[in-house]
């Protein structure tokens, strides 16, 4: 049986540019030992600080379990700490270590250096409209 598609695969397009764009930032973060889903919790707590454990889920599309496992190794490598959040002794929170900041600081020049390439060669506004458009599908595919 032949299914009879009208539109192209958008899922394996977006995994397609995904894989894409980390073939530029994998090398470095193998340099560094990090794994792309260790880069994810690190970038999460670049931008944010002490971040709750269930925004680092959602924020790095890392499921409970898996990042339970992650963030174990992290620890153990000196790039996070964990502890108690002192509003809500339920919850955890997580901090880069010194160790941690460090590498966001390192990567991330190079991450920004290729983001100002990717601008460059697709353009400013394209950019910014691939930007608002992927913010766009994201918010029109949310349940509810």
């Amino acid at each position: 049986m032949s299914a009879r598609f009208t539109h192209r695969n958008l899922p394996r397009l977006l995994l397609q540019a995904r894989e894409a764009v980390m073939a530029h930032t994998r090398p470095s973060l193998r340099e560094h030992g990090l794994s792309d889903q260790q880069w994810r919790v690190l970038r999460v707590l670049g931008e944010h600080g002490t971040v709750e454990t269930g925004r680092i889920a959602r924020e790095a599309f890392i499921l409970g379990p898996s990042l339970s496992g992650v963030l174990a190794r992290m620890e153990r490598d000196g790039l996070v700490q964990r502890e108690r959040d002192p509003q809500d002794q339920r919850r955890t929170v997580v901090e880069a270590t010194a160790r941690g900041k460090a590498l966001v600081q390192a990567l991330s020049d190079g991450i920004e250096a290729h983001y100002a390439w990717m601008e460059k060669s697709l353009g400013r506004q394209n950019l910014r409209q691939l930007y608002e458009l992927l913010d766009r599908l994201i918010e029109l595919e949310q349940p509810g």
